[in-house]
């Protein structure tokens, strides 16, 4: 069994409305699933990701009123986001700069031109080029021309003290493949792993620094990391691997745009297995996706309450 990739990326935000500013209008993705936390149905979720919803191109939020995360080990540290060329790098670096976003210079990372930059609350993101590799379709609304926008996600990366209790479940659980190291400006070491047919969409890259404290969730921080399970079948197997080798889980979860499997690597961060299917038009018309809020049926009879709970996205 492989994973084709990473499926999506759940990050924490404490200002809904300034949040979706910054990832549809700033960086031009589409919200393609408003919908709520459904453990925690006073929250928002939120879904940014391509012209279409396609899996391994969404960045999601969870709305929570809490503080800024204090940075650390035992986490993401960086959410990769792709564009097609150096070209879409120039650009972006020009855009920052016009917008007043925090940002650093284009440099190469991993034999991959890369340029860093954070949201308002101190998200970590970096845009890396894919040469036109991984999903990616166009959103024809998005303020950002169709070959300069964002096409989904690129490398995680994630921060641990020690490698080898990570190395054996990505590799002897996981399935994946080490296949390179690099060494960073600040001479750490990262490890890179890859899934599936590899390439920016389908790598994660765990940096070891044994003398970082330990991270604290929380606005800007990253909650979980998904990783893409191609059919339900696989799904049950997957479900069924964690079980065999006791590995303790969230066991089957059904979030209605897709099935969730929950479980956290021996460093604490948190891991999910999700499907590509049935997808964010299950409840909605593709040309209006994100348009109103969505709720899961077993939320529907719910509306009226979580719809008084929470504040209306401002444009």
């Amino acid at each position: 069994m492989q994973f084709t990739g990473i499926h999506h990326l759940t990050a924490v935000s404490a200002d809904a409305s300034a949040n979706h500013r910054f990832y549809t209008q700033t960086l031009g993705m589409r919200l393609v699933k408003k919908t709520v936390n459904q453990d925690d149905t006073s929250a928002y979720h939120l879904f940014y990701a391509d012209g279409e919803g396609s899996p391994g191109t969404d960045i999601t939020f969870f709305e929570w009123p809490v503080g800024r995360e204090r940075r650390g080990n035992h986490a993401v540290v960086r959410t990769g986001l792709r564009v097609k060329d150096e070209a879409a790098l120039a650009y972006w670096l020009e855009r920052f700069k016009a917008t007043g976003v925090a940002h650093d210079e284009i440099v190469l990372r991993d034999n991959r031109p890369t340029l860093d930059f954070e949201d308002g609350e101190g998200q970590r993101l970096s845009l890396v080029t894919d040469n036109g590799s991984g999903p990616g379709i166009p959103w024809d609304r998005s303020p950002v021309a169709a070959d300069l926008q964002i096409r989904g996600l690129g490398p995680i990366t994630m921060s641990v003290p020690d490698l080898k209790p990570t190395d054996a479940v990505l590799t002897a659980l996981m399935n994946m493949r080490q296949v390179r190291s690099f060494t960073g400006a600040d001479g750490l070491t990262t490890h890179v792993y890859e899934m599936g047919e590899g390439g920016p969409a389908a790598e994660l890259q765990v940096r070891v620094d044994p003398k970082l404290a330990p991270g604290r969730q929380g606005a800007g921080g990253v909650h979980h990391v998904a990783f893409r399970v191609p059919t339900l079948e696989d799904y049950d197997r997957w479900t069924a691997r964690l079980k065999e080798l006791g590995v303790p889980s969230s066991g089957p979860v059904d979030r209605f745009y897709f099935r969730s499997l929950y479980f956290r690597e021996p460093n604490g961060v948190l891991f999910e297995l999700a499907t590509d299917a049935p997808g964010f038009a299950s409840d909605e018309p593709l040309a209006s996706l994100g348009e109103s809020l969505s709720l899961p049926p077993f939320l529907e009879a719910r509306r009226r309450e979580i719809e008084a709970g929470i504040k209306p996205l401002s444009a």
